[in-house]
């Protein structure tokens, strides 16, 4: 079934900006589901295991949008695409590091969704509306886990602490690509789809950054006018198809069974 595309939308911005949403959430799904049989405790091994599957479940969810507005099927955006092709923000296609790192970065991708869904329910285009309206409930239980983690972990000793601030000063710039400026991204804030990544990363950062600031972690961002200034780079390419060797060697790994019968019907 294909969605018509209102005039005042171009079709190709909409579908890219789509396809970022579904690259996300596919590949971060993959990466948690690296910690099934290796979770620090049995519940943290479950619990992140539910999550890979919601990620790629609601991968699944943004990847049939894509075919729905005139792309291919899930299942080959998913497993015959050039790792070149996929424009996920880098963030998410870095190894999982150790516990503390997956911890921040799930953390940081949460609270991201959410400021993003919750937009996303106030867009123009209404099967964007549809699906962010249905999605925000299971991301914002992620964000519950998440930050519960966070929380507990970044004061509790001298060692989680530490743990847990090198991984916040890994990961913090790494994250700012999740908001990287997509191609005629202006387009798609005057048509009212989305209010843009500068306004999304600022409500991300009003989020985060007292939360953080509770579990004694620091982040180098400062407080001007009710804006928050950045001090330190931001690691994008990934929305321009400029991804590292870390998503070539996972996405040759995730489709290695697909390789085998292309095309098969399972």
């Amino acid at each position: 079934m294909s969605i018509e595309v209102p005039s005042n939308i171009s079709s190709k911005a909409l579908s890219r900006f789509v396809l970022s949403l579904a690259d996300d959430e596919f590949i971060l799904g993959h990466r948690d589901s690296e910690w099934t049989g290796y979770g620090p405790i049995l519940e943290e091994d479950i619990a992140f295991s539910n999550i890979a599957q919601d990620e790629i479940g609601h991968s699944l969810v943004w990847l049939t949008l894509c075919e729905q507005l005139g792309g291919r099927s899930p299942d080959a955006m998913a497993f015959e695409r050039s790792w070149k092709e996929f424009t996920c923000c880098r963030f998410v296609s870095y190894p999982k590091g150790d516990f503390a790192y997956t911890v921040v970065r799930q953390y940081l991708f949460d609270a991201a969704e959410q400021v993003r869904l919750q937009s996303l329910a106030q867009s123009s285009f209404k099967p964007l509306k549809e699906i962010a309206e249905k999605l925000i409930r299971e991301e914002s239980y992620h964000l519950l886990h998440s930050q519960s983690l966070v929380e507990r972990l970044g004061d509790a000793t001298e060692e989680s602490h530490r743990r847990m601030q090198a991984a916040l000063d890994e990961a913090f710039s790494q994250s700012l690509g999740m908001f990287e400026t997509l191609q005629d991204e202006e387009g798609l804030i005057q048509a009212g789809v989305f209010p843009g990544n500068d306004v999304l990363r600022n409500q991300w950062l009003h989020s985060i950054v007292p939360m953080l600031k509770a579990a004694t972690l620091t982040l180098p961002v400062k407080s001007e006018h009710d804006i928050y200034r950045i001090l330190c780079s931001s690691d994008d390419g990934g929305r321009r198809g400029a991804q590292t060797e870390h998503l070539q060697q996972l996405v040759s790994d995730l489709r290695q069974v697909y390789d085998l019968a292309p095309q098969s019907k399972w």
